[in-house]
């Protein structure tokens, strides 16, 4: 299953569950890729897919510090990205899955792995915000970050939302560091 086999450690999810039915009017056109980019195998492309394979659900993720808890100190926005910036759909991800031979079944939770666009603001981890710890981020407490310490924690939200629908939101995840020593 390759790099999908990360997401079973130390993963959130949400307490919402969308299903796809919810989701079709932000569904959207599929990422595009440069010429030069090795375009996807065949059992992997389809029309249909590429016209509306993509999804635009807009995503958010702040640090709060354990000072910035401790001081009452909102939490720092680090990324807002967006769906529609993966590589790969997500009927390409499934249908990558189950060629291999992967028993999907009903309720399987599939996790799409790191959503970043092409701007600095839109990175989606800390690896790469902080260019692999070598630029850090100055945060809104006056604390710095190359990597996430005991007592960060990090919030993320996801919404939808187009002009003549209903806004939908993820809910909000919310992950802590806590020290293995205490």
């Amino acid at each position: 299953l390759g790099p999908f086999l990360a997401k079973n450690f130390a993963t959130t999810i949400s307490p919402y569950v969308v299903t796809m039915e919810a989701l079709a009017p932000f569904r959207t056109k599929a990422f595009e890729r440069d010429a030069d980019d090795p375009q996807p195998l065949e059992y992997l492309s389809d029309e249909h897919n590429q016209k509306f394979g993509g999804l635009d659900i807009n995503l958010e993720v702040y640090i709060q510090t354990e000072r910035m808890r401790n001081e009452n100190i909102e939490p720092h926005l680090l990324s807002r990205s967006n769906t529609k910036d993966l590589y790969w759909t997500i009927g390409q991800m499934l249908t990558h899955h189950a060629s291999n031979g992967c028993n999907l079944q009903t309720g399987d939770l599939m996790a799409t792995g790191t959503v970043s666009g092409k701007e600095k603001s839109e990175r989606g981890s800390m690896l790469e915000l902080t260019w692999r710890g070598t630029e850090p981020i100055e945060l809104s407490s006056g604390e710095t970050r190359r990597f996430l310490e005991d007592g960060d924690e990090v919030i993320r939200k996801g919404f939808c939302e187009r002009e003549g629908f209903r806004r939908i939101g993820l809910g909000e995840c919310r992950g802590r560091i806590i020290s293995a020593n205490k």
